[in-house]
């Protein structure tokens, strides 16, 4: 699975940014995805998982401002990230895996095997 990330950048406190994940190469019946994100220093951490059949679980922090909206027709995963923050600052991931995946997906970085390059948001104060 090939996993392309794009649409980062630097945005004022306040806006929003959407990034996209493009995906190509998987032939499993079932794929799950995700939104990772790292700032410098930090671990790695879930920002939203996609199950098997779409259900969607955002972690406690992004519940009401960021979605995920997913786009089968273009194998594109999206993150759509509103009033963000200066702790909204990292290197954002995209990533999928197939083994084991159910319907609500995980917010465990281990859970998958399959990963983008990152892209990097910037939220200036």
């Amino acid at each position: 699975v090939q996993l392309v990330e794009s649409g980062g950048g630097s945005v004022q406190a306040g806006g929003s940014l959407r990034l996209s994940c493009a995906y190509s190469g998987y032939t499993y019946s079932s794929l799950c995805m995700g939104w990772f994100r790292q700032a410098p220093g930090k671990a790695r951490e879930g920002v939203a998982a996609i199950g098997r059949d779409g259900y969607i679980t955002y972690a406690d922090p992004h519940k009401g401002r960021f979605t995920c909206p997913k786009d089968d027709a273009k194998n594109t995963l999206y993150l759509q990230m509103n009033s963000l923050n200066a702790e909204d600052t990292a290197l954002y991931y995209c990533a999928a895996y197939s083994t084991n995946c159910g319907a609500y997906g995980s917010m465990l970085p281990l859970s998958y095997n399959y990963w983008g390059q990152g892209t990097q948001v910037t939220v200036l104060s």
